[in-house]
Order: structure tokens, then C-alpha cells, then sequence
């Protein structure tokens, strides 16, 4: 979704993604003076930042090609021609688009290291939710970090996360409580099925869980 610029959280929800139904939700668009503002539509979050940093956010359904920065081509051309680079960076929080935004980004800025062909990430996050949001945001960024070492021909490598401010919201003590007395169980192995040159034309399908074993669920309320 952030990849493609999209900032439509219907087009998650549809594929049984349903972490941003709540904020973008009729009565949460409401609660935020977004009354005319279509259900779903989430505003200038990362997706838009991501693909057309600058450009004047209309709504979820306006064809921005060639609008704003392409930060995230911008940061794939840098990894292909000028690895060195100490650079290779891409931000969310753009100060201008902040009222305009459903939520605004709670990681904002992340920079990409080329070292021996593996690519490398590192995450700046300002809040960070530690029973629901990061688990979700460390799986989305080692994710991305995967994408752009395939399109440009490295190896991924480490995902080094930063947190501002970590917290634990008081109805998640009790759930991540039976969390920690959990044994964790190894880590599953994510693939790429084809090869994929371009980062616009990757498809869920492209991707691969192997060795998937989770514990059962636990169920947390999201703070809205």
C-alpha cells in the first residue's frame, strides 16, 4: 500500500489488513473535522509522502504521477548507482501535511546502508504502540527493506529499529503479560517468488511465509 502511494485504507481492509480500519473510519474521519473527507481516505500519510513529498493532497481517488518527490525511487536509484552514499533517506513527517492527515506518521524517517551487497535499514519511530503497532511496523519495514535489496540486486541485511517514545497502553499489561510467558518460536523465512525489477509492480502473491508457526492469538484493543 505505502509502496504504491496508495493512502486508501480500504484497499488493506480488503485484503484482511485491518490496521487501519479504526482510523479510517467514518466516525474517527468525523471526530478529526475530516466530515467531507471519504471513509477510508487516511490523507497525506506515508504512502503520499513516500511517492509525492510536496505535492497538494487532494483525496484517495486523484492520479498524482509526476507530483511531489519520489522519495522512494529516488532512494532505489541511490542504492543502484552510489551505494556510499550516506543519504539514502526517506521521510514522513512533513510539517505542511500534518492537519491533514488521519494520524500523524508515527515512523517517520528511515535511511538505507550498502554494506559487502547487503542492504540495511534503519527506522526512526517517534511513538511507538509496543503490544499492536510495532510488531506490525518492524514486519512492514524488514518487509520493505527485502523489496529494495530484490529490485536492486543486494542481499538484505539487518533492521535496526529506534523508538522515541515506547509505550504500553493499560488495557495491553494483562495481554502482553501472557506474551512474555510464551517461549518464542524460531522465525519464519520470507521468499520472493519471481523476479521483480521494478518496485511498482510487486504483487501480494509475489511473497512467501515458510515456517509460519505463531502461538494462538491475542487479542488487544487498539487506542484510537
Amino acid at each position: 500500500m505505502k509502496e504504491k502511494g496508495s493512502t486508501n485504507a480500504k484497499e488493506l481492509s480488503e485484503k484482511g489488513v485491518k490496521i487501519w480500519d479504526a482510523n479510517g473510519s467514518r466516525d474517527f474521519l468525523d471526530k478529526q473535522g475530516f466530515t467531507s473527507r471519504e471513509e477510508g481516505d487516511l490523507g497525506p500519510v506515508y504512502g503520499f509522502q513516500w511517492r509525492h513529498f510536496g505535492a497538494e493532497y487532494k483525496d484517495i481517488h486523484t492520479d498524482y504521477t509526476g507530483q511531489g518527490v519520489d522519495q522512494l525511487q529516488r532512494v532505489i536509484e541511490t542504492i543502484k548507482n552510489n551505494p556510499d552514499d550516506r543519504r539514502i533517506i526517506m521521510c514522513s513527517w512533513n510539517p505542511k501535511d500534518l492537519p491533514l492527515m488521519a494520524l500523524p506518521p508515527c515512523h517517520a524517517l528511515c535511511q538505507f546502508y550498502v554494506i559487502n551487497d547487503e542492504l540495511s535499514c534503519q527506522l526512526y519511530q517517534r511513538s511507538g504502540d509496543m503490544g499492536l503497532g510495532v510488531p506490525f511496523n518492524i514486519a512492514s519495514y524488514a518487509l520493505l527493506t527485502y523489496m529494495i535489496a530484490h529490485v536492486t540486486g543486494l542481499k538484505p541485511g539487518d533492521f535496526i529499529h529506534t523508538l522515541g517514545d515506547a509505550h504500553v497502553y493499560l488495557n495491553h499489561v494483562e495481554p502482553l503479560k501472557t506474551q512474555l510467558q510464551r517461549k518464542p518460536r524460531p522465525f519464519p523465512k520470507l521468499k520472493i517468488l519471481r523476479q521483480v525489477e521494478n518496485i511498482n509492480d510487486f504483487k501480494a502473491e509475489d511473497f512467501k511465509i515458510e515456517g509460519y508457526d505463531p502461538h494462538p492469538t491475542i487479542k488487544m484493543e487498539m487506542a484510537v
